[in-house]
């Protein structure tokens, strides 16, 4: 029976893996028609199943028929003698192959030409860069070099970080000289931090578009309210919270052996590796360490919501941004063992601070039943559907629960949808604004959803909707679309936070 079912999905499912389509592309000659025809009319077949059983109309049978393919049969038992199989043409496809084999090796050629023009070079007119600045100093250009043999020996020292995984922003090492306006700027940030009091309200107000990445730990740290705008307390300060924060370490952490805390430490440890798991930084053991104790000791201080899946998310940037006060490179790749421990100790206690601070704000998101994010879901609702009345309704068209896409918006603050560097970026505005992680990120959520409008409205049925909201493009977003989607938030909020009778239907 098993076999049966096996057989029957492949050869409905023309789509997953294995099975045999033709191609077409700048490396693949167009197939003769005459030659394939019988390919193409046995193709035709297998691929005319109903429109109403390929879709599925709501969440229910979403979940049914969705499965892993692999887990349907063994793929030794499928039978590969049936007659779609046997209907592909030989020489076709050995045409296509030799064709491929010629063009690969024509391009061969041009890395190699590449490498003689950087030789030529003297020695005291190249600029030696990491491969993380490589890679986003050519994101650019990346259509014109999209032979994989010349990023490979292009980049021969590091790993290649994918583009995803990127943190650096436009004020990293390797990107291009500041301009006027950019160091105008960062001498406003000094100047304001280098006063005797600093003037938060000024200070918020120069930190809304922004802050620079060599200012950014001191900024944050006055913007969450755990450093004092006195000059003179703030070394005081630090070392009083720094001091505290690892007496409860001695306090706490040995009992996370204990009964009544193992399952919040066996979640903790299970959820860490899975933090960031594309960036280098984060699956180093000493830095997973450091995550585990900053996340145990902040479930034991609140026993009200204790440790919740998506918690974790929130360290990471305050880890790498403290991180980047003590490394000049991009942090993605960097060894924290080359740190002393004094160093790491002032990160780690100053992340576990900045992050305590920020989940005062949202704690009802994490406690029982999360009330918070309950709420937040349906005033999302209630605001998409006063802004945009056709993206509501095909939402309810095709059974479209707004908490099946944005608990998570709610719960990771965007973390899962944006680059780490975009969400450092988001979070500078949000620390600008009174209530930024929740009043204000609501308005963000509505404006990220409105965004991809075009791509939702393309969409015509469930699964094609949630996968859409659960993947969305944002892999080569920077601080340019960060700042046109906070300036759309910003809009959104003017129009409705205070008119509530226009918020409510």
């Amino acid at each position: 029976m098993a076999a049966e079912n096996s057989k029957q999905f492949w050869k409905r499912s023309a789509k997953l893996p294995g099975s045999i389509q033709p191609v077409y592309g700048a490396q693949h000659p167009p197939l003769d028609p005459r030659l394939t025809k019988n390919f193409i009319r046995e193709r035709s077949k297998v691929n005319s199943v109903p429109l109403k059983n390929k879709k599925a109309s709501s969440f229910h049978e979403f979940a049914r028929n969705t499965s892993d393919a692999w887990d349907i049969g063994d793929d030794e038992e499928e039978d590969f003698s049936s007659p779609p199989f046997q209907t592909l043409n030989s020489k076709v496809a050995l045409a296509t192959a030799a064709q491929v084999l010629e063009n690969h090796s024509k391009l061969r050629v041009k890395p190699e030409r590449s490498q003689s023009t950087t030789s030529d070079v003297p020695a005291s007119y190249k600029v030696i860069k990491s491969s993380s600045d490589a890679q986003l100093s050519r994101n650019s250009s990346d259509t014109r070099l999209r032979d994989p043999l010349h990023k490979q020996q292009s980049l021969p020292l590091r790993p290649v970080i994918p583009l995803v995984a990127r943190i650096s922003d436009q004020n990293a090492s390797g990107a291009p000289p500041m301009t006027v306006r950019e160091k105008t700027r960062l001498e406003k940030f000094r100047q304001l931090l280098s006063s005797h009091n600093t003037d938060l309200d000024e200070l918020r107000k120069c930190s809304w578009p922004g802050v620079p990445r060599e200012v950014r730990p001191v900024t944050w740290r006055l913007l969450s309210g755990y450093l004092p705008a006195n000059t003179e307390r703030r070394k005081l300060t630090l070392q009083r919270k720094r001091e505290e924060y690892f007496g409860f370490i001695e306090q706490y952490y040995d009992s996370r052996n204990e009964e009544h805390h193992q399952d919040t430490y066996r979640q903790i440890h299970i959820d860490i590796p899975r933090t960031n798991p594309l960036i280098p930084l984060f699956q180093q053991p000493l830095v997973q360490e450091i995550f585990e104790r900053i996340l145990f000791i902040w479930a034991i201080r609140h026993p009200a919501s204790g440790y919740v899946q998506g918690i974790n998310d929130l360290v990471t940037p305050f880890f790498v941004v403290f991180l980047s006060e003590y490394v000049e490179e991009d942090v993605e790749n960097f060894d924290v063992t080359n740190l002393s421990q004094d160093m790491l100790r002032s990160i780690e206690a100053d992340s576990f601070w900045c992050m305590s601070k920020l989940l005062d704000g949202i704690q009802d998101n994490y406690t029982f039943a999360q009330p918070g994010i309950q709420k937040k879901v349906k005033a999302l609702e209630e605001l998409v559907s006063r802004i945009d009345e056709q993206v509501h309704s095909h939402f309810r068209r095709y059974e479209v629960e707004y908490l099946q896409f944005a608990f998570r918006w709610m719960n990771n603050l965007l973390m899962r949808e944006l680059p780490l560097r975009c969400t450092i970026r988001l979070w500078d505005t949000y620390q600008s604004e009174p209530e930024g992680f929740s009043h204000f990120h609501l308005y963000v959520c509505a404006a990220f959803l409105i965004k991809w409008r075009k791509e939702i409205l393309d969409e015509e049925d469930f699964q094609g909707l949630l996968m859409l909201l659960q993947n969305l493009p944002t892999i080569h977003w920077g601080n340019e679309e960060i700042g046109l989607l906070l300036a759309e938030a910003y809009r959104l909020k003017y129009m409705f936070a205070d008119a509530p009778n226009h918020y409510r239907r």
